[in-house]
Parts: C-alpha cells; sequence; structure tokens
C-alpha cells in the first residue's frame, strides 16, 4: 500500500504552515549569547571600573582592620616623687560570636579558661551572634589572657588595656578618685585631670586572617600620645599621719565620720585631705556611696566657735576694738537677746576681746556681732571665702552658704556670731585660717605642687598678727584647746563644738567637734582643720575630741618638714605668758592635768 492512503487530507480552505528553519534558531541562540556576553561585561566594567573602591572596601573590611593602639595614663605623684596611682597592662578577651559558636564544642575548654560557667558564656553568645565584638573578659591578668588565647578557639581574641592601681589605696582615695573599666577618670583628681592624663590612643591598619589573628601591620594611622604624669601639693607621709589619727579617734569616739585638711599657708598647696570612713579604689565593687564622697569638699558644717576669729578680724578692721579692749561683760554666762538665750557654758564675767577667743565665750562674741556694721562684717566673713567657691578645681566642690547681709535680723546677726546661720566646707574654713597665718593673703586651695594660685589681701597685716596672738592664747593655761599643744611649738587656733541641725531644729546630743590651728605661731607654716562628725562616747567638745589629732598630725608633720621649734623652753616648763585677762600666770608642765580646763559648747 502507498504511504499517500495513510495521510490523512487537510480540510478545505486551510493552508499548512511550516515549522522554523534551523537558519533561524541559530540566530536566536546566538543573539542571546551575546546578550548574556554583553550583560557579563557590563557586570565585570561595573565592578571593575564603575564600583571598583566600593568592593574594595568591602573586601579590605574583611580583612583589612584599623585597630586601635593603647596609651597609658598618666601616672600621679605626691610631691615628693611618690607614687599615688599608676597603670599596669592588662589584656581583655573578646569574641566574634558567630565563629566560636561555629565551633561550641571548644566552649567549656573556653569557659573553664575564663572562669566562668559554660551553660552562661553559651547564652550569652547565642544572644550576640548578630555582633562581630562581643567582650567576654576584662582587664585580665596578662599570663591569664594568653592562657586563653593559646587555647586557639576560632573568634577568639585579645585586646591590651590598662587598669589604674592606687598603692596608697584608701588613705589617698577621696583626693584621687577612680577611673572606669575604659580607664576615664569618674571621681577626684582623676576626673579633674582626665584630659591631661588620658592621653590619646593611636591607631594602626593590620590584616587579619580569617581566625581573627594578625597577619600584618600596614601601617600606622595616628600616633598614640601617652598621657601626662601629674604631681600633685599632696605629702604622702603627713596623708597618713592624718588618715591614722583621725581613724584611731573615730574608733575611739564611735563617732560617724570625720575629715581633715592641711594647707600650706604660704602657697596654698593642699598637703593632705583625709576623710572617714572611707573606700579601697582598687575594690570598688565593695564600696558605698557615702563612702566614696569627699566631705572635706562636698560636705558643709555650721562652724560653731571656730568661726570667732573671723568675728574678731571684722572688729579689730572696724577700730572699735583692739586685743585688750574694749572691756566686754558676760556676766551670768546668758544674755536674753529678742527672746532668745544667748549662753556659755560658764559664767566669764568681764572679758577683753582676746578673752572672749580664749575661753569661747557665745555671749561675748554676740555683744561683739551687733556692735559691727552689717555691711562689714558680711563682707568680712565673705572675704574670708564663705558662701563661695575655694575655687581648687576640684570636682563637686560645694561654695557653703552665707545669706545676703542686707536680709540678716537682728538676732541671725548675733548667732552668726558664734557660727550658726552659716555653712561652710572644711577646706573653706582650713583656707580661712591659712589667710590669717599668712599675713592676711588668701591663697586659692590647690592640689598641683607649684601651681602659681591667685593671692590677695583682704585684711592688713597688723590685723593677721594680732590675730595669731590672741589664738596663740587659745591652747594656753585655763583655755579651751590645751589639748592641740605641741611641745616646743607654739600654736594659735580655735575649738568649735557646734549642735547639729535636725528636724528644722538642733539636736541636744549630735555634735560636731572641731580644731582649727596655726603652726607655729611666731612664724606660720601649716594650717589645719579637724572635724569629726556625732562622737558618741567620751568627750564631745572640739578641743578635747579633735585637738589631739591636730597636735599629733602637725608633731609629725613639722619634724618631716624639718620647721624649726619656735617655744623651746618657754612653754611647758612654767615660763611666764601674758594671759587674756591681764594676770601673769605660769605655764603647765606638759603632761599636767587637763581635765578641769573650760570647755566650749556652741548653742544656736
Amino acid at each position: 500500500m502507498s504511504w499517500r492512503k495513510h495521510v490523512k487530507p487537510s480540510p478545505p480552505g486551510r493552508r499548512r504552515v511550516a515549522g522554523p528553519s534551523a537558519r533561524r534558531r541559530m540566530i536566536v541562540v546566538v543573539g542571546l549569547l551575546g546578550l548574556v556576553s554583553a550583560a557579563l561585561v557590563a557586570r565585570a566594567f561595573d565592578l571593575q571600573v564603575v564600583r571598583k573602591e566600593f568592593y574594595q572596601r568591602q573586601g579590605d573590611a574583611r580583612f583589612l582592620r584599623e585597630v586601635p593602639i593603647p596609651v597609658s595614663r598618666g601616672t600621679i605623684f605626691d610631691r615628693n616623687g611618690e607614687p599615688l596611682a599608676v597603670s599596669t597592662p592588662m589584656m581583655s578577651i573578646w569574641a566574634n560570636p558567630s565563629e566560636v559558636l561555629d565551633n561550641d564544642e571548644r566552649i567549656p575548654a573556653l569557659a573553664q579558661a575564663l572562669g566562668v560557667e559554660a551553660d552562661g558564656l553559651k547564652a550569652q553568645l547565642a544572644q550576640r551572634s548578630d555582633r562581630e565584638f562581643v567582650y567576654l573578659r576584662r582587664q585580665m591578668s596578662p599570663a591569664a589572657a594568653q592562657a586563653v588565647l593559646d587555647l586557639g578557639i576560632p573568634g577568639i581574641n585579645g585586646q591590651r588595656e590598662f587598669k589604674r592601681y592606687y598603692p596608697s589605696g584608701e588613705v589617698t582615695a577621696h583626693v584621687l578618685g577612680f577611673t572606669n573599666i575604659d580607664d576615664r577618670g569618674q571621681e577626684g583628681l582623676e576626673l579633674a585631670y582626665d584630659e591631661w592624663l588620658a592621653g590619646k590612643p593611636g591607631a594602626k591598619r593590620v590584616i587579619r586572617d580569617r581566625m581573627g589573628h594578625v597577619v600584618e601591620d600596614l601601617e600606622q594611622v595616628r600616633a598614640p600620645k601617652p598621657g601626662q604624669n601629674l604631681t600633685l601639693s599632696i605629702d604622702r607621709r603627713i596623708q597618713f599621719l592624718a588618715y591614722n589619727e583621725l581613724k584611731n579617734t573615730l574608733e575611739k569616739s564611735q563617732a560617724d565620720s570625720g575629715s581633715m585638711v592641711v594647707l600650706d599657708v604660704r602657697t596654698g598647696e593642699v598637703l593632705a585631705m583625709v576623710n572617714l570612713p572611707t573606700y579601697n579604689p582598687n575594690a570598688l565593687g565593695g564600696s558605698k556611696p557615702g563612702q566614696r564622697r569627699n566631705r572635706a569638699m562636698t560636705d558643709v558644717l555650721e562652724p560653731g566657735s571656730t568661726i570667732k576669729p573671723i568675728l574678731m578680724a571684722a572688729a579689730l578692721s572696724s577700730g572699735k576694738y583692739t586685743p585688750t579692749s574694749p572691756l566686754i561683760d558676760t556676766t551670768g554666762g546668758h544674755w536674753y537677746f529678742q527672746g532668745h538665750d544667748i549662753h556659755d557654758t560658764h559664767n566669764y564675767g568681764v572679758l577683753t576681746p582676746t578673752g572672749v577667743i580664749t575661753k569661747s565665750s557665745n555671749v561675748g562674741a554676740a555683744h561683739i556681732a551687733m556692735q559691727l556694721d552689717t555691711s562689714l562684717m558680711y563682707d568680712t566673713y565673705r572675704a574670708f571665702g564663705f558662701g563661695n567657691s575655694t575655687e581648687s578645681g576640684f570636682p563637686g566642690e560645694a561654695s557653703g552658704y552665707l545669706r545676703i547681709g542686707r536680709d540678716w535680723r537682728p538676732l541671725e546677726k548675733a548667732i552668726l556670731g558664734y557660727g550658726y546661720g552659716l555653712n561652710v566646707t572644711v577646706l573653706q574654713l582650713a583656707n580661712a585660717y591659712a589667710t590669717i597665718a599668712d599675713g592676711g593673703v588668701m591663697h586659692s586651695p590647690t592640689f598641683i605642687k607649684d601651681n602659681d594660685s591667685t593671692a590677695k589681701q583682704i585684711i592688713s597685716p597688723e590685723v593677721a598678727h594680732e590675730l595669731l596672738q590672741m589664738m596663740e592664747t587659745v591652747t594656753g593655761p585655763g583655755s579651751t584647746g590645751t589639748m592641740a599643744r605641741i611641745a616646743n611649738y607654739s600654736v594659735a587656733g580655735k575649738t568649735g563644738t557646734a549642735h547639729k541641725a535636725a528636724g528644722g531644729s538642733y539636736a541636744k546630743s549630735n555634735y560636731t567637734s572641731a580644731f582649727a590651728g596655726i603652726v607655729p605661731a611666731s612664724s606660720p607654716r601649716l594650717a589645719a582643720v579637724v572635724v569629726i562628725d556625732n562622737p558618741q562616747k567620751g568627750s564631745y567638745y572640739g578641743g578635747t575630741v579633735s585637738g589631739p589629732v591636730f597636735s599629733k598630725v602637725m608633731e609629725g608633720a613639722l619634724r618631716l618638714l624639718d620647721v624649726p621649734p619656735d617655744n623651746i623652753g618657754r612653754w611647758y616648763v612654767g615660763g611666764p605668758l601674758q594671759s587674756p585677762d591681764g594676770l601673769v600666770g605660769s605655764k603647765p608642765p606638759v603632761d599636767a592635768p587637763i581635765d578641769d580646763a573650760p570647755v566650749d559648747e556652741d548653742t544656736p
């Protein structure tokens, strides 16, 4: 049968269409290949020419790194070159979490080397798996950190850092302050001079491999600038003396807190500043905020009778008073003024102005205050720095409080005469006494050795000299400051025992006990203030609580500074002394009993 018989004829009216030819297929294939080739060329041009820098940066970012070059913080020295704050090299361990998690079988060994729990470490890494940098432990010793790195765990790296160390620990804590984990100052002089001490870290570019290890150093981007050293005015030896005596007194008297400041009267340099309770800046974790407070700078107190020499400076400057006249009648020990009982602890009778200082008479001080022009009294208090910052540059320094003189009411003015109604810091009070000691020249207190602090004359040298002589009687026989004496040295000073404010009034059994003094009185070199807050065991008077601290610390300081004695064979061997009431007496021996000596207690 012919094959034609099996071919179905086309329906009538329809034309048969032929399929694509081989030539047309070839054209299509070649065209597609051309388009693909053109796209590849365009893409290559884009990558190699148009966006070359972008992709180069992306590649560098995976292998080229800019890493910091850490710098050491400057060392802080005391005035004699003894280190008070130094930086020690440490190592911090950091990780790329995703890389570490890819080798999670190594996590237990890593956790053991870091001293942490494996489950906690794994959870920490998992929570931060989207990051490329996570600290695992900061500031490890170099040996311990190297032991971690020697494990060779992918994604684990080390970073060199520095940690601050304070050789004197809690003794200098409040002056120096401390730094944080990143070695930046947070308190004290570490904060005040942070920019000076910190320096500026450098930077360099390196090539890292996929494990994060540095393969090659390429270039230094920025040169490191180490921190600069700082030499303080603090004398570490005197600082230790003050700390030990203050600590012993607080333990003996069961007081709440205490402060002491020692100044060089010729320069305003702070030789010692101690506060208790204190803390160890090398172990901050165990300290409380109250322990870290520099009370001598940030806390204020009503100065009580320690203000009386400042009142007397105004009195002498007024021309109305001399050290011996006019006489002031304090008979009976009480003065009822505007419904308020101003009283003394004893009936002192008639006193000279010097006698008011010697016996610490509140009645006498109030009478003098009421005889002075308000503007003169206010201006004198203000000139001595009360109500103003001392401009020491210490962070958080309080300015205290002194109301504007024109707003003083008569009773307020009388009370201001014996130390209530104003607030001062321990440093302000010490600086006021240093001003008297330096012939009426006030220096801005400074913590930096050989710093050119500002100075100005605020009272005449003659008035300052008379005040020194008047205050020297405070440590004489029958006075309030006999326990502040120093063998073979003359001491000028003033005691103060003030009730503390509590709940809108004054507590009857909560006191601030203070002694402010100058040595040697004949040629002043040092001024110091000791304040004990709320002594609860034994005596609470400034002369018997704070006076002995002053005596022991100043005796050691004068010896350390080679200050020659000025009172050999006169004060303690019965030599004559003209007493403030004009009677000639003799001084008791050094070990004479003083329990029957008059004491001062200021009442608001």
